[in-house]
């Protein structure tokens, strides 16, 4: 694949799941004040290569990041992907259940570090509470 064609499928992966939500810097901006070079390889490695991967769909892969993010209590980030994860479709009482499921591995704090998370994403999208 050309350099070309992975920087158009990071485009258009990046917005499908960045493209809206939450108002923060991306953390790609935070990459290219530093190495400009280096924040597009990684942008094109990360969203180019690996979440254009079919294997897993988006859904799934911000599901799985959405639980890494919260076992190891990376709050930026995490609030990040739980926006992307809503913009590409995850049912909120999906991913609500995956926060709970991170209690076995990682702890109850962990879980409530989450769900904060989580709920400010959704009342900042306007969708708190949940609908069951």
């Amino acid at each position: 694949m050309s350099d070309e064609e992975t920087r158009k499928r990071t485009q258009e992966t990046a917005k499908k799941l960045f493209g809206k939500g939450v108002k923060m810097d991306p953390p790609y901006l935070l990459w290219k004040a530093f190495d400009r070079d280096l924040a597009n390889d990684f942008s094109m490695f990360i969203t180019g290569n690996l979440y254009s991967r079919s294997v897993l769909t988006l859904p799934e892969r911000q599901m799985v990041a959405c639980a890494m993010l919260a076992a190891i209590r990376a709050g930026d980030e995490l609030r990040l992907h739980v926006n992307a994860a809503l913009n590409v479709g995850c049912d909120p009482r999906k991913l609500a259940e995956v926060f709970f499921q991170v209690a076995t591995y990682a702890g109850m704090p962990a879980v409530n570090e989450a769900l904060q998370v989580f709920r400010e994403v959704l009342k900042d999208r306007g969708e708190w509470p949940i609908e069951k």
